[in-house]
């Protein structure tokens, strides 16, 4: 598939997730994300009213962290908070899972969070990206997540909330779209920083990539354009 500079944007979650962020670097993530046509900005749950605010009139989201990073919150609390970030201008949903249930193989627990996520979101009619948080699980927990998500139907399945021990790897977004193939996405998150690592993502099967180095990335893609004579650049998958 041949993507123009636009394409590789439009894959792009600008993000800033920090504790610290102030109003001005919202701000600036929301300029930076209109200048350069990024899909979303993704931002902590209490951020969603003021950028949806300064995206009002794009057609760039704003994307709303729940229970994040670590995902010990309850269900309810999930939905709670989901709700409240609609109900503040969010119009997508990352949230991250429950891992001691996972760890303990309560799947039936799982699921039902996953589903009442969803459900709550499509009500809403925006996705819903479900974060696994790769770097503590084991290959076969990926899978059962994945093959959970294939039956549950969220938009996204994400590798990394990019606060854990590692980010994306190469070898998880493969695992993760080898499972769910064509029925869920793969957003890939956590230690992007460059155009070969974004490159790469995309190779493996990540039609989202999240990261707080798009301005960067974008710009590097672009000279790689402009030097190679070329508008496009065909990417082919390798899952």
């Amino acid at each position: 598939m041949k993507y123009t500079l636009d394409d590789f944007a439009r894959l792009i979650d600008h993000t800033n997730l920090h504790a610290d962020a102030t109003h001005a670097d919202m701000k600036k993530l929301c300029d930076e994300a209109k200048k350069y046509h990024f899909k979303m900005v993704a931002i902590n749950q209490v951020q969603s009213a003021f950028c949806s605010k300064q995206l009002a009139g794009t057609d760039i989201d704003t994307g709303a962290a729940i229970a994040f990073p670590l995902g010990q919150q309850s269900i309810a609390s999930k939905v709670f908070d989901t709700k409240d970030a609609i109900k503040n201008g969010a119009n997508e949903i990352d949230y991250v899972i429950n891992i001691t249930e996972l760890k303990a193989k309560n799947y039936d627990y799982i699921k039902d969070e996953m589903t009442q996520m969803v459900d709550v979101c499509h009500e809403h009619h925006i996705p819903c990206k479900v974060i696994f948080e790769n770097c503590y699980l084991t290959k076969d927990e990926i899978k059962k997540m994945a093959e959970i998500a294939k039956e549950v139907k969220p938009n996204f399945i994400k590798t990394s909330t990019g606060f854990g021990t590692s980010g994306a790897k190469v070898e998880d977004v493969k695992l993760m779209k080898s499972v769910v193939g064509d029925t869920v996405q793969v957003k890939a998150a956590g230690g992007i920083r460059n155009s070969d690592d974004f490159l790469a993502m995309v190779r493996a099967g990540a039609t989202r990539i999240g990261c707080s180095a798009g301005v960067k990335i974008i710009e590097a893609l672009k000279q790689r354009m402009k030097d190679d004579g070329v508008t496009s650049i065909d990417i082919k998958t390798e899952y």
